[in-house]
């Protein structure tokens, strides 16, 4: 496994905690070079400097990736240091309203789309010209169950992962040809930031007979579909969620 990535060079955004520090560090293990990428520097550099001292390579890189400016210069970045790019990880995103359309905040709302949906359009956008430089990648997007059937009183997060798994898909399309493979994770619930609360009936914590995960759970499937032959698998969903889509 520690080979499996060698010489390959993975962008993780939201690398500074949850499942995109779990990612990154089981990225690096198995040999890439791993760019952290979050809003919130002290976290992301915490995560390059513990792949550093497990013999890891990594680096940290400050950015909104709702900042299609500052998004730009990141993979103007990583090109200029590493040449072009092997595997994109879209992570970064955000879950903070637990309220009905009509109570809802429009500000709160505009800006987990931003996050979860156009963030993720930045990204990918930017990062394109330099996956194509290698003879194949990887652009992994983090979905939800959300996003293929809502749930009320989270109608942002739902609605911007399902506009994630239509771009995911049209990603896909527009890049086979340059056997650059795109696809989603769905999670399902896991321990994180983003999960809720024990107090919200709507929240993961009250769905009887799921799978409640650590984000280290999430590592095996990010890298079986990392190390996958290819051409791989491509517009797909995988999920660990225990209930179907």
């Amino acid at each position: 496994m520690s080979q499996l990535l060698n010489n390959q060079v993975a962008v993780v955004t939201g690398a500074g905690r949850g499942i995109g520090r779990a990612i990154a560090q089981g990225y690096a293990k198995a040999g890439a070079t791993v760019v952290c990428v979050a809003r919130t520097e002290p976290e992301i550099a915490e995560t390059a400097a513990a792949i550093e001292a497990a013999g890891g390579r990594s680096t940290a890189i400050v950015c909104d990736v709702t900042d299609v400016h500052a998004v730009n210069a990141l993979f103007s970045q990583v090109e200029k240091t590493y040449g072009g790019l092997d595997i994109l990880v879209l992570n970064a995103g955000m879950d903070a309203e637990y309220r009905s359309i009509e109570a809802g905040d429009p500000a709160v709302w505009t800006r987990i789309v931003d996050v979860n949906l156009f963030g993720a359009y930045y990204c990918a956008r930017a990062a394109i010209p330099l996956l194509k430089k290698r003879d194949s990648g990887l652009i992994l997007t983090m979905g939800s169950g959300l996003g293929h059937h809502g749930r009320i009183h989270q109608s942002a997060y739902a609605c911007s992962k399902a506009g994630l798994w239509m771009l995911t898909r049209i990603l896909a399309d527009e890049l086979a040809d340059d056997h650059i493979s795109v696809n989603e994770i769905i999670p399902g619930p896991v321990d994180t930031s983003m999960a809720g609360s024990d107090s919200d009936p709507n929240s993961v914590f009250s769905i009887a007979g799921e799978w409640f995960k650590r984000p280290d759970d999430v590592v095996p499937l990010a890298l079986f579909l990392a190390t996958h032959p290819k051409p791989g698998p491509t517009g797909q969903s995988f999920s660990l969620m225990r209930r179907t889509l």
